[in-house]
């Protein structure tokens, strides 16, 4: 005779899963920091009617160009977490089922069969692929722009031209990046907790949830 468990035996299902670690959250809540701090004080710079309200200018400039060389800071320090290094794997990693999401994407089909993601979808993965090579070249060419009499003159005009057009984009693509944040508030209490629902586990993020 075959015996069948009792339901009530069973482990109760979890009402969280735990997706970012204490460490994780601080390298983005400080690198987020920063890179808010870079972006406002380049608009106080750049955009006249801003520039008019600031009474030391000399004082922004010092403000944007530390909160710039500090940028990396929280990245470098949080390779000393496990959890966070196996994340930087996740994120460095493409697969078939990544294909298929940037497909969906690009056909706008939100079906979520149509989008399957381990712990990052392709979207997220490109996003940390573009913004970590964005902050190298800033990084770059703000440190030419800095040390004037380090360089000739044709590097430092090449390096003002690609460090503010590309500070430009940079604006754009942040400011997508926080809206598509505002519009999934899970993921945001994710990011500020450590921990989301299981049911959007399993509909954003299927993959990792199994």
């Amino acid at each position: 005779m075959t015996l069948r468990a009792d339901p009530a035996d069973a482990p109760p299902a979890p009402t969280r899963i735990r997706r970012f670690s204490r460490a994780e959250r601080w390298v983005h809540r400080t690198t987020a920091l920063l890179m808010g701090v870079c972006v406002l004080t380049a608009a106080f710079l750049y955009v006249p009617e801003l520039a008019r309200l600031v009474g030391r200018r000399e004082l922004v400039v010092r403000v944007h160009e530390w909160a710039g060389l500090a940028l990396p800071v929280p990245v470098l320090a949080g390779l000393a977490s496990r959890a966070f290094r196996a994340d930087l794997g996740h994120l460095n990693r493409f697969g078939p089922h990544d294909r298929r999401w940037l497909r969906a994407a690009l056909r706008r089909d939100k079906r979520a069969e149509s989008r399957p993601a381990g712990k990052f979808n392709a979207g997220q993965k490109v996003y940390a692929a573009w913004i970590a090579g964005a902050t190298l070249v800033m990084l770059g060419t703000g440190l030419l722009m800095w040390f004037t009499h380090l360089t000739p003159i044709m590097w430092r005009t090449s390096a003002t031209f690609v460090h503010d057009w590309l500070a430009l984009t940079i604006g754009i693509v942040l400011a997508g990046h926080i809206g598509m944040a505002l519009g999934d508030p899970e993921a945001r209490r994710g990011m500020r907790t450590g921990s989301v629902s299981p049911d959007w586990a399993d509909r954003e993020h299927p993959l990792w949830r199994r």
